[in-house]
């Protein structure tokens, strides 16, 4: 009997997007621009998150920001009214992840206006994001407190791929079985090099940390 022939259909795919996302990389830093990339499950503080965060950055630094989501314009609008910054909504017809060249078709929507930093507010899941190199200088994720503290256990990969891991709604730590220091060796295990900040994107508690987190990987960037 003969053999069934086998394509690697999904190697191919990420392959080819691994080589953009570096040839994207190397574009934005000759233009001197920093994507970082927010990845996070649907509900989990993102857009409040990216407000309390922007409000504190954007005297210091020209910030674009590029909303993704398969449909709507809400959490653009959101943006640009609480904040003021250069935003636009990428929608992904259907796509549950943005790859290396919708990132660079967004980008070049974003206009001449010059951006310091660009934040690509990624689909909202744990699953896809992860797997597509978009360019960016940084991957962040947000793991809200309600969604439990064993998340890196059943999400891997995602957890691996990001740089920062941000604890959102601590203020809510007392009503739910969440326990921070097995989140933080959960975090860990996947990922050693990961840090981890918690906060409260309502009340703007650890907010500051975080930003200036993103400052230091700005001007570590900028030197390398």
């Amino acid at each position: 009997m003969d053999k069934v022939k086998i394509i690697e259909v999904k190697r191919s795919i990420f392959e080819n997007n691994d080589k953009d996302a570096d040839r994207l990389r190397e574009e934005l830093k000759a233009r001197g621009t920093f994507l970082l990339n927010l990845m996070s499950s649907p509900g989990s503080g993102k857009t409040t998150t990216l407000v309390q965060l922007i409000n504190r950055l954007k005297d210091e630094l020209a910030i674009s920001v590029m909303e993704a989501d398969i449909d709507s314009d809400v959490d653009a609008k959101k943006i640009l009214e609480a904040t003021g910054v250069n935003t636009i909504q990428l929608h992904t017809g259907g796509m549950c992840h943005l790859d290396a060249d919708m990132t660079r078709q967004g980008v070049k929507n974003l206009g001449d206006a010059k951006a310091d930093l660009v934040i690509l507010e990624n689909v909202g899941n744990l699953v896809c994001p992860a797997e597509f190199d978009t360019g960016s200088a940084v991957n962040v994720m947000i793991l809200s407190v309600p969604e439990g503290h064993d998340k890196p256990l059943k999400y891997p990969l995602m957890f691996s791929v990001c740089d920062l891991v941000i604890v959102n709604k601590i203020d809510v730590m007392p009503y739910f079985d969440f326990d921070l220091e097995k989140c933080k060796e959960y975090v860990h295990m996947r990922n050693p090099k990961a840090e981890i900040i918690p906060i409260c994107a309502k009340t703007g508690e650890g907010i500051e940390n975080v930003a200036d987190w993103i400052s230091r990987q700005i001007k570590e960037w900028r030197n390398s």
